[in-house]
């Protein structure tokens, strides 16, 4: 197969992926309203804006499965007051998180792999992050690209 057209279909692939987890979270979040802590902080006054971001502080953890991959990996999430560490035991990598936007009950990230970075013989690159609240889990989107090929991973995440 040529290369544009491998190209095309992991694109298209992925995409239709997105479109279909967008279209199983949709009825999750139906079942799980935002709590108090995550409305806007506007809403609320600037106390709530401390509440928003304390509601996905902690320790979490769980399995991101890859599109494409049979075996899922574990993953750990810290977010505190210092800030958003990644950690992804069975691949031997640790990212830091830098927070670049949120929508009422998504928050966006850009992921830096501080260990194990694929450019450097690794087996991690840098990527994308979302995570929203559902209840007491938390959904995890990951997308990347690694050398032209679009990679998307995905779990639920549990508080430690």
């Amino acid at each position: 197969m040529p290369k544009g057209s491998r190209y095309k279909a992991v694109c298209y692939s992925s995409a239709a992926l997105l479109l279909a987890t967008a279209a199983a979270v949709a009825p999750a979040t139906a079942q799980f309203p935002p709590a108090s802590e995550d409305q806007p902080a506007a809403a609320k006054g600037k106390k709530g804006a401390a509440a928003a971001s304390a509601s996905l502080n902690g320790n979490w953890s769980g399995e991101l499965t890859q599109v494409g991959s049979q075996t899922p990996y574990k993953f750990e999430l810290a977010i505190n007051a210092k800030g958003v560490e990644t950690k992804y035991p069975d691949l031997d990598c640790t990212g830091k998180l830098t927070r670049v936007g949120s929508s009422k009950s998504y928050t966006f990230y850009v992921e830096n792999i501080t260990k194990g970075q694929v450019d450097k013989g690794g087996r991690c690159p840098d990527g994308t992050v979302t995570l929203a609240r559902q209840g007491n889990d938390l959904a995890l989107g990951w997308f990347g690209s690694v050398q032209g090929t679009t990679v998307v991973a995905y779990g639920t995440l549990k508080k430690r």
